[in-house]
Formats: structure tokens, sequence, C-alpha cells
């Protein structure tokens, strides 16, 4: 993925504020409901999702700066130290140059195996493996350093712990993903339709193999922050836009849903700060969907307006009300 800051337009020194009106301005400018026609819009909505995912959150952007974790949220993978012989590690007991048992070993799915014949000083050698192992098999005497079957089966399988982030309409109705692993593979992961925040995925047998059965591989799963729907459980939220004349005289307005829009019949009178219920509109889950809690804001117009002051002017005058009469 790209530099998450590339991505949401933004300097590293940007503050938080604007990282966020960064993020809304592109995710409504991106969104796949504003462009049915671009077939790459759903990838461009998650690229952005994701990169939000990383800088809109303090602890994770610091961790990116930092360098701790790449541009998907991952740990950076630092590898394994292997056998390896540091400095003078050619001279002593303990070393593999001439006096050593063998001037090179691996270590692979098969166990350890060497990769020429024993020389003299052959307790160097033992004695590293006694040290690593306790002295297995009756010590260093007893243990036969090139039993690669005993040496596999005493090596068990270790699990491996990824990230993954996907976009809410992945996680309502499912998805396919590629996720690379640490290890630089690449595995492909079926998401499950209602699949919630911080849910983990375990995929068997695809963990690290240490010359036995390799271990599980487990990826936990964050939902982007959508720019529409704040998620509850399985239930949704939505602030919905009013006008002052859809809110006094009512009337049918097109509301946004996971699976596209729909008619909400708005009565008339209605305040700002009402809620309705759409059932069913929510997160798929085993005991069913979740459902749709629709907000209405009024919102008056942009740019003032003469003849709607007048109006209020002569209601305030003739009509006069205090709806904070109740309040203390």
């Amino acid at each position: 993925m790209r530099d998450p800051y590339e991505v949401l337009g933004a300097s590293r020194g940007a503050s938080a504020d604007e990282i966020k009106k960064s993020f809304r301005r592109l995710a409504k400018k991106l969104h796949p409901d504003a462009n049915r026609n671009d077939p790459k819009a759903a990838v461009k909505f998650a690229e952005l999702n994701a990169a939000y995912e990383i800088i809109g959150d303090e602890k994770k952007r610091k961790a990116f700066d930092r360098g701790e974790i790449d541009a998907e949220g991952k740990p950076r993978f630092q590898g394994f130290e292997g056998f390896g012989a540091g400095p003078g590690a050619g001279a002593g007991r303990g070393g593999f140059g001439q006096e050593g048992v063998f001037e090179t070993f691996t270590f692979g799915p098969e166990g350890l195996r060497r990769s020429s014949g024993r020389g003299g000083g052959a307790r160097g050698f033992e004695d590293v493996l006694s040290g690593i192992f306790g002295g297995a098999r009756g010590g260093a005497r007893g243990f036969d350093p090139f039993d690669a079957a005993d040496f596999a089966a005493a090596q068990a399988g270790r699990d491996i712990a990824a990230q993954m982030t996907i976009s809410l309409e992945e996680a309502a109705k499912g998805a396919t993903k590629r996720v690379q692993l640490p290890t630089g593979k690449d595995v492909e992961v079926k998401i499950p339709a209602g699949l919630t925040d911080g849910q983990q995925i375990r995929l068997k047998g695809q963990g690290q193999s240490l010359g036995g059965p390799p271990g599980d591989l487990l990826i936990t799963v964050g939902i982007a922050p959508h720019p529409l729907f704040k998620v509850e459980g399985q239930n949704l939220r939505l602030d919905l836009p009013i006008t002052l004349y859809e809110a006094v005289l009512g009337g049918k307005v097109r509301v946004p849903t996971l699976d596209g829009a729909v008619d909400l019949a708005i009565p008339a009178g209605t305040n700002s700060g009402r809620t309705f219920r759409l059932k069913g509109k929510g997160l798929s889950a085993k005991g069913g969907a979740g459902d749709l809690f629709v907000t209405a804001r009024v919102v008056l117009p942009d740019a003032p307006d003469p003849e709607l002051e007048t109006l209020m002017r002569k209601w305030r005058e003739a009509k006069p009300y205090d709806p904070r009469s109740g309040g203390t």
C-alpha cells in the first residue's frame, strides 16, 4: 500500500484535525456510491480507509512515524537470527574453523543438516547443541546432533500474527482479500459476512514451520472508519441532514444503506434529533441482521436568506415559544 500520508494528501506534520478533515473530504469524493461508473472506486475508497486507520489513530500514527509498523499497520518484520558466527568464531572450542566440526550447516524444513564431513574437534559442535537443548538425550556425549527426525519432532510450529483492514461494506457482505505475511508470503483470506471489528481469523497450517508441523496464521481484522455510518455492534447509526421545510411539512427522503438507498417518510413537525429505525438494515449476524438508526438533523441553507429571516421575525413576534422552558 502507498504511504498513508500520500493517500490522505496530508503532510507528516499535519494536525489530527487536519488529517480528519482531509479524510472526510476525500471519503465523500471517493465513496463508491458517488462513483458508480468507476470500477476502481471501491479499491480507492478501501485504500483511503486503510490509510486513515493508521494516520487517524494517534498511537498507530506514532508507531508508523517511528518505523515500527508499515503502511498496513503490520509490525515490520526483522527476520530470524540464525546460527551465525560472530567475530572470532573461528577459534576456540565452540568455533567452526579448521578445528571445528563443520565449516557450514543449514536449518531447514527437515531439521538440522550438515554440509561437510566430521573433522577434528568434534566436541565443539556437540557442546553448542548441549547448551541449546540442555544436554538432551543423556547429555552431550549421548546426543546425536544429526538425528533429524528427533530434532524436527522437538520443534513445534510457531503461530504468526498479522493484521488487515477492511471496509465496512466488506465486513457486511464478505469478501476475499490477499494479505502479506511478515515472512513476505501472500495468502488469500476469505472474510465472512457479518465480521466485527477486532475479530480474529485463524488459518491452520499457514504459520511458521521449525522442522515439524507448521503453526497457524492468526489475522486480526479491523474495520476502517466509514464517512457515513457509525458501527454499534450489529447496528449502524447515521445522521441524516434534512431541510427546514422537510422538518415542518414532512416528505420522503432518500437514505443511504449498505444495500443501497431507500425512501424514508419524514412526518410533518419532525424535530432535529428525532431517530428513525430501519429494521434489518444493519450488519448481518447468525441470529439475524442488526438495524439502522437514522437521526434527523435540520440544516439551514448555506447562504443567508432575507425572505427566511423576515418570515422568522414575523413568526417570533406573532407566535413566540420557548423549547427550553422545561429545562433547568
